[in-house]
């Protein structure tokens, strides 16, 4: 009886680390050591719809900064991760303020990435435990299934994720999140695989709110990325959001 329960605790470790391993090299694919990327916005709801366009850098996955070129009225808008600070300049008021974890769950610019599906404060390696729940077909590609739960101490924003990686290329086909109730609150589903500096990834991430409204979403495109670019963290300072174009 000891043998089978050992056996049993030994299979939970290793599927823990199999998937662990699974969503690390996911990142390291989709991530690389640094990037800088273009990107276009698009809001709809149910009776108006709404663009923006960014730019934004990245140095692994605790330097980041994001630099809204429009609308007019919000050019100019930045926010920055620095390791374990968020901060958002806005050039209205000129003033950077610091935004506190308890932000992180709200709306990014109205639409339906949260802050920290943007700004990444919560480390998807760090701050989950991962579980292999076994494969499955996503757009007639095999992915793995993995399930995400959060740690106690964890500052997360999501009560369960689910994530579905391509098998072949590494990058994520679709996520799901849950609240602390395991209620199905957004779904995010990426497609449209293209070419990036010779890596495969999705051009396009759609968000539906699923929970509060389905027949709303946002889709982001990437327009072009940039890997392994020539940057340091020094780039990544609260005086380079008031400079940066």
């Amino acid at each position: 009886m000891k043998k089978i329960i050992i056996l049993i605790f030994l299979s939970f470790d290793l599927n823990a680390q199999n998937a662990y391993e699974i969503i690390e090299k996911s990142q390291n694919y989709t991530i690389g050591n640094s990037q800088k990327v273009d990107i276009s916005i698009t809001i709809n709801r149910p009776k108006w719809e709404r663009k923006m366009s960014l730019k934004a850098w990245s140095l692994g996955t605790n330097y980041s900064l994001i630099l809204i070129t429009a609308p007019s009225r919000d050019r100019g808008t930045v926010f920055l991760k620095k390791e374990n600070e968020i901060w958002n300049w806005q050039p209205k008021i000129e003033r950077i303020i610091k935004l506190p974890p308890s932000m992180m769950m709200q709306s990014w610019m109205g639409s339906d990435f949260t802050n920290d599906d943007l700004i990444r404060e919560s480390s998807i390696l760090d701050d989950y435990s991962h579980f292999l729940l076994g494969d499955t077909l996503i757009d007639n590609s095999s992915c793995f299934k993995i399930k995400l739960i959060p740690k106690d101490d964890a500052p997360v924003v999501w009560g369960k994720i689910i994530t579905f990686i391509d098998k072949s290329f590494y990058f994520q086909r679709r996520s799901e999140f849950y609240d602390e109730e395991g209620e199905l609150i957004n779904i995010m589903k990426l497609s449209e695989i293209k070419l990036f500096n010779n890596k495969k990834l999705p051009s396009k991430i759609t968000v539906i709110p699923i929970y509060e409204n389905p027949d709303s979403k946002t889709t982001l495109i990437y327009n072009n990325i940039d890997f392994n670019i020539n940057i340091n963290s020094n780039f990544f300072s609260k005086q380079n959001m008031k400079r940066i174009k």
